[in-house]
């Protein structure tokens, strides 16, 4: 008796997952070298979700926001992979919202999602 090969969970690769770290102040300046470095480790993973782990940037603003626009634009040219934040500052995910880039972005903030069409409160 053969099996097939056992794919996962989609979009998962549990060998090499896609992770980037954002940490401390993003800046325009850096912007060129976080999209690099996003570039080497899509050249080494098959992940189609790249996971950026965003709570440890310090005083998040407009800079943050086009880091991540542009890092989601490389994502995406890498093969049509996603980029996911996680750990999601408050201040941060308000200006993602804010400039209209929620649905270009994958925010994982934890909670559990919502049926479709349900919307959330009282």
């Amino acid at each position: 008796m053969s099996f097939g090969r056992r794919t996962g969970l989609p979009g998962m690769d549990p060998l090499s997952p896609a992770v980037l770290v954002l940490s401390g102040r993003v800046t325009r300046a850096g912007t060129p070298r976080l999209c690099a470095d996003l570039e080497a480790i899509l050249a080494t993973s098959d992940a189609a979700v790249v996971d950026c782990d965003v709570g440890g940037i310090v005083e998040p603003g407009l800079a943050s926001v086009e880091a991540i626009a542009r890092l989601s634009v490389v994502a995406r040219r890498a093969g049509g992979r996603r980029l996911r934040l996680l750990h999601v500052p408050s201040e941060l995910g308000s200006l993602i919202d804010f400039v209209g880039l929620t649905d270009v972005v994958g925010l994982d903030d934890g909670a559990p999602a919502e049926a479709p069409g349900r919307a959330s409160g009282p």
